[in-house]
């Protein structure tokens, strides 16, 4: 008798986007705070909304980077099950919005810089959080971080998801990582509401377009800092030396901007984001 051949079904291809989502989400990829404790010295941290309470999973100080005062802001993840679940994996509540702000508009009083870097994939959308104006902090967030008299920078370290994100991202120059990714929704999120079917992911990703060099395109961001072969959990002091460079080189490029022209150049930005024409643009005359 013939032996029948069992012929096993190829491995799904994974898509770029898809590939790019995984190593932004690794679990060993470099936090914002691990960034802020190697480049950033002398941290005095600051702490409550002066509203609530003192939200853990956003961590603001006065620091100093290269010999300049700056006032640093990021989102906490947690390396250990206990700080995970503690920082909510990362996604702030009303009260790290606010305590944000309260930061940043001090940072504007003593004339200092603000640096923000976040690897968040949205708000903590608890009830609570609800309860307590989630949307309004955030809402308040990206206007007055649009008003805001001092030189901003904003880096996306690893997932960049929805206003949660962008409370902290209204900035004169948006950098991110080149295996971050940056969007309104995440892709199994994306992928229920589309196609009533989270497994359909991959194709979210791909639909999404949220990729470094897609939303590079898109004038969502300033630059892309490249990382190692492997992502910066392959080589952490590489990634750092990276960032490095790439903050160096833009808080020297903003500083030489009159304010004003700062203030609107940033209007200016963010009203026209991500705006484009698949057919002829409409004419104004």
């Amino acid at each position: 008798m013939a032996e029948i051949e069992v012929v096993k079904p190829a491995a799904p291809e994974i898509s770029e986007a898809w590939r790019k989502t995984e190593v932004a989400r690794n679990a060993q990829r470099l936090h914002p705070m691990d960034i802020l404790e190697t480049l950033f010295t002398e941290h005095q941290e600051l702490h409550g909304d002066r509203a609530y309470g003192d939200d853990a999973a956003m961590y603001c100080a006065m620091a100093w980077f290269n010999g300049e005062p700056i006032m640093v802001i990021c989102n906490r993840k947690g390396r250990t099950t206990k700080d995970r679940m503690s920082f909510r994996f990362g996604s702030p509540e009303p009260e790290g919005y606010r305590k944000a702000l309260r930061c940043m508009k001090l940072a504007e009083k003593f004339s200092r810089p603000v640096v923000t870097m976040l690897d968040l994939a949205g708000a903590y959308p608890g009830l609570g959080a609800e309860e307590r104006g989630q949307g309004e902090a955030i809402a308040r967030n990206l206007l007055e971080m649009s008003l805001l008299r001092v030189p901003t920078i904003a880096v996306i370290t690893g997932e960049g998801g929805s206003g949660g994100a962008l409370a902290l991202a209204v900035a004169d120059r948006v950098l991110m990582l080149e295996n971050a990714i940056y969007s309104v929704i995440s892709p199994e999120g994306c992928a229920s509401i589309m196609w009533k079917d989270a497994s359909k992911r991959q194709q979210a990703a791909e639909a999404l377009k949220y990729t470094a060099p897609d939303v590079l395109q898109l004038g969502c961001v300033d630059g892309v800092i490249p990382e190692p072969v492997g992502g910066t959990q392959a080589d952490p002091s590489g990634a750092i030396e990276m960032i490095q460079k790439a903050l160096e080189r833009e808080l020297a490029a903003v500083r030489q901007i009159p304010l004003q022209q700062l203030l609107d150049a940033r209007y200016e930005r963010f009203r026209n984001i991500a705006q484009f024409y698949t057919v002829e643009a409409p004419s104004t005359s």
